[in-house]
């Protein structure tokens, strides 16, 4: 049974960094897609960032780009989100997310990915 646990959320200051990781189990990830994403109180839950196990290929949404960085290490099956010049519009509760991609295909709608952690808190003061 795959299973996606994620760390590294708190509490940090405006223009401050934090990196999230994501420790996935249960199965082989070698052609997993992992993807982040957030929720925000009162609001949908909205794609972050996501990563192919094809070399390079990463996906963002617009206003993270240039601020957060999507990585992963196969062998180790872990899956990381660095996040710089942080806002308070980041605060949310972030979700690692995982799913099968035989042909490298990154999608970035909530429902593609059939497996989730259980989110871990990022709050930004100003």
């Amino acid at each position: 049974q795959v299973q996606l646990v994620e760390s590294g959320g708190g509490l940090v200051q405006a223009g401050g960094s934090l990196r999230l990781s994501c420790a996935a189990s249960g199965g082989t990830f070698s052609r997993y897609v992992m993807g982040w994403f957030r929720q925000a109180p009162g609001k949908e839950r909205e794609f972050v960032a996501a990563i192919s196990w094809r070399p390079g290929k990463t996906a963002y949404t617009d206003s993270v780009k240039g601020r957060f960085t999507i990585s992963r290490e196969i062998a180790k099956n872990m899956a990381y989100l660095q996040m710089n010049s942080l806002k308070p519009e980041d605060t949310a509760v972030y979700y690692c997310a995982a799913y099968y991609s035989m042909y490298d295909t990154i999608y970035i709608r909530a429902n593609e990915y059939g497996y989730w952690g259980q989110g871990t808190q990022v709050s930004v003061s100003s």
